[in-house]
């Protein structure tokens, strides 16, 4: 009897699921401003934006604006922590105008609390969710580019993000890694890895997204890998839409 115990029990571990653990901080993050620019695939410029980093005393707050040139608006808002692994602490987001299907204002915080609240270009029809998610430690919403430079270029890993439909979907996503590509700074040559950030659906995800021809695409990370690693380009929806490309930029001088 007590070795049916002893077997039971090894098997209850043996299948038990794995917690996923929080993402170790390889690089820490620091003060930032930088200059984005979001155009589609075809090069179309859409809006110029700003990436913003500041430190608290125990998180860090990161920014992304966005500023459209139809006057539509995104702003996407995350503080995080950073003390031996990356945790997200608090995300909201808003977006805005006809760039987009519809109006979101998302809050989340760290322990699952969320508020959705949605309203269709299309048919005018507004919507809230409100509840509470389970949420894995390694949740980043708002932190793609961040966690790109400190998962391993060789293996990857899977982390999560929260998919807003409008409703509330955690999802996880691979980052797979690439070969290393060459680019060209000025009269030097870096290597940059290219992730491909790939959503896992489970049977019955793909088949409802599959009926409401909302099956998410692949999106592609490109990170600067020599010395110090940089975000260098993203390219995916933002959320839900079509695909848009995310750059860096520099501003320009006054005359």
């Amino acid at each position: 009897m007590k070795r049916r115990w002893i077997l039971a029990s090894c098997t209850a571990l043996v299948l038990a699921p794995v917690k996923p653990e929080a993402v170790t901080v390889r690089w820490s993050e620091g003060t930032v401003h930088g200059f984005v620019e979001l155009r589609t695939q075809s090069g179309t410029l859409l809006a110029h934006g700003d990436v913003l980093q500041i430190p608290g005393d125990s998180t860090i707050e990161s920014r992304l604006v966005f500023q459209f040139t139809d006057s539509s608006d995104f702003r996407e808002t995350v503080t995080f922590s950073q003390h031996g692994v990356f945790r997200l602490e608090t995300y909201h987001l808003i977006q805005s105008g006809k760039a987009f299907s519809a109006d979101l204002d998302v809050t989340l915080s760290g322990n699952g609390d969320y508020v959705v609240q949605s309203t269709s270009h299309s048919d005018g029809k507004q919507k809230q969710y409100t509840g509470r998610l389970d949420l894995p430690a390694d949740t980043y919403n708002g932190m793609i580019p961040i966690i790109g430079k400190n998962v391993d270029r060789k293996s990857g890993r899977t982390v999560h993000i929260v998919a807003f439909t409008p409703k509330p979907l955690v999802l996880p996503l691979a980052f797979i890694p690439s070969a290393t590509e060459p680019i060209t700074v000025g009269h030097r040559r870096e290597n940059t890895v290219r992730f491909t950030l790939k959503p896992k659906l489970n049977a019955l995800q793909r088949i409802g997204a599959a009926l409401k021809k909302q099956t998410p695409p692949d999106s592609y990370l490109w990170i600067v890998t020599e010395d110090v690693p940089a975000f260098l380009r993203f390219e995916g929806p933002m959320y839900s839409g079509p695909m848009w490309r995310v750059e860096l930029t520099s501003p320009g001088g006054s005359q």
